[in-house]
């Protein structure tokens, strides 16, 4: 079964860390961009960072830019997402979303709810 499962959110208090993991089944993740996304109530999904294939460039948001680190294990078929210095306005359901370039279904995961709060 092709899927991806976010897990890897929680409860931090601010100025703290947590690092989510995107783990691909069904499917080697290598060759897909691999992007994140954050949503709130009420608002669509902001992108937070993305990879590109095989490790190649990687990106963050302007909102995260010195936080959030975006990088692969290959052998464990995983995207992570690092996040430093969590603030309050971080708090939102994180997804990842995995897509071969030149095909035009993307796979999502199901979400992994983080909230920053003290």
């Amino acid at each position: 079964q092709v899927q991806l499962v976010e897990s890897g959110g929680g409860l931090v208090q601010p100025g703290g860390s947590l690092r989510l993991s995107c783990v691909a089944s069904g499917f080697a993740i290598n060759p897909y961009i691999v992007n994140w996304y954050r949503q709130t109530p009420g608002n669509e999904r902001e992108l937070v960072a993305g990879s590109a294939p095989f490790g190649g460039v990687t990106n963050v948001a302007d909102s995260v830019k010195g936080r959030f680190t975006i990088s692969r294990d290959k052998d464990r078929n995983t995207v992570y997402l690092q996040m430093n210095r969590l603030r309050p306005e971080d708090t939102a359901v994180y997804y990842c979303k995995a897509t071969r370039p030149g095909h035009p279904c993307p796979f999502w995961g199901q979400g992994t709810p983080v909230t920053v709060s003290s």
